[in-house]
């Protein structure tokens, strides 16, 4: 039972390492802001996390209508 608990804690871990890495890169090294993965997983993460991730993108593509999860009040403002 022990070692199945760690195995699946394990599963979990990598799971959560690789969406972090991949949001991240979507959020600080990405060509486009309209990536469905990374607005995906921007969108799915805390307040927090995600407003870092929107003011993130808004640096690069301020002139850009802002993505799913990153959009203000009217959809073309950015949060």
């Amino acid at each position: 039972m022990k070692k199945l608990f760690l195995v699946f804690l394990t599963i979990i871990i990598a799971v959560m390492a690789l969406a972090g890495s991949r949001w991240y890169r979507y959020v600080s090294n990405t060509d486009s802001p309209y990536d469905e993965i990374g607005i995906t997983l921007n969108n799915a993460a805390p307040d927090p996390i995600n407003r870092w991730g929107c003011a993130m993108l808004e640096t690069r593509f301020a002139k850009s209508v802002p993505p799913y999860g990153c959009a203000g009040e009217n959809a073309t403002q950015w949060k």
